[in-house]
Order: C-alpha cells, then structure tokens, then sequence
C-alpha cells in the first residue's frame, strides 16, 4: 500500500479541492465524505483537518472559488458587448459558459443547502456574482436599453433565465450539445427581454 503523499507547504489544500470535484462528479455534493477525499488525494485521513474544519468548509471553499469563478466569466463574456445592452446579454452566456466548464462548482454552488452566512468567503463571492450582475442591469437601464425602476427583479429574472439554462444543461436534459446550448442561451435572453419592458 502506497504511504501517504508529502505536500509541501500550500499544496495539499488544492490537492484535497481537486480530490474533492472528482468525488462530486461521481456521487454529488451530499454523499462525499472528507476521509475518501483524503484517500484519492493520497494523504492521511487526518489531513484535510489542517486545512477544513469538516466537509461543509471544504464545500464551502469549492463554493466560494465557483462563485468567484462565475464572476469571471460573466465579466469575460461581458466584454464583448458593444453597448450596456449587449454585456447584459453577453454576462448571460458567460453564466451558462461557467456552468458547462465547471458542472462540479456549479453543483456545489446551488445544490449544496448551506447557510451562506456561517461562511464568510462563500457569502462574499456570492454577493459579488449578484452584484455583477445587478451592475450591468443598472449600466443596461441608464443606457436606456432596459426600462427604468429597480434593478433588482430585472436582475433576479436574468438570473432565473440563465439559470434554468444552466441547470438543464448540465443535468443533461437540453437535447443540444454545448454550442448549441449557448445559442439556445441567446435566445432565452433575447426572448426575456420584452417581458423586462412590460
């Protein structure tokens, strides 16, 4: 039996974070536990402990970068936009991009019932993605390209949209393979948007 794998200093919390999307992939966020994580990343089952309180923090953490990661790709995708109109839109595809890049955050992200609140990185990186996109919605409204009043259900509703998308997708239940699933993307958008001006 191979001994336990030495990490230097840093290391051994990404290794039991890739340890720990792996198991995601293959039994979901509820049914890993820390001591198989510690097994596959080939360290003892005391190890992760240095780093994670129990398996809520180590879930938490995954949460935390996906949202931090979401946040990137919305803002990415964002760019391309020629006015505050189109980074609306585009701040979408980058939502569903992110998802089908990362299923495994993205399942830690919505399917994981935790407190937001106990988790101060996770709470953050959260509200900086909601944030986000709240600001292209405001930037989209004072560029006349959505109707004036609070952003916030106009945010709320891009977010429901892009989300169902996502989900779809990644749950394996939109008949398109992955380009076909952004454009699928563009178009719930696109079809969204006059229901934001009634």
């Amino acid at each position: 039996m191979a001994s336990p794998r030495p990490y230097h200093h840093g290391s051994l919390r990404e290794a039991l974070i890739e340890s720990a999307l792996t198991l995601i992939a293959e039994v979901g966020p509820q049914a890993f536990t820390l001591r198989e994580v510690a097994r596959r990343a080939k360290v003892s089952h005391n190890a992760p402990y240095r780093h994670f309180r129990d398996k809520d923090e180590l879930l938490a953490a995954l949460a935390a970068e996906g949202f931090e990661r979401l946040t990137v790709y919305m803002n990415r995708s964002a760019a391309a936009g020629l006015n505050a109109l189109d980074r609306f839109r585009f701040s979408g595809r980058g939502y569903v991009e992110f998802a089908l890049e990362w299923p495994q955050h993205f399942q830690v992200m919505f399917d994981w019932p935790a407190c937001m609140a106990k988790y101060p990185e996770y709470n953050a990186a959260g509200k900086a993605a909601f944030e986000t996109l709240l600001g292209f919605v405001i930037a989209a409204q004072g560029d006349n390209g959505l109707p004036k009043g609070d952003p916030q259900p106009l945010a709320l509703l891009a977010w429901s949209v892009v989300h169902g998308v996502a989900k779809l997708a990644v749950s394996g239940h939109l008949p398109f393979e992955a380009a076909r699933v952004l454009e699928f993307t563009r178009y719930a958008v696109e079809s969204m948007l006059p229901a934001c001006s009634s």
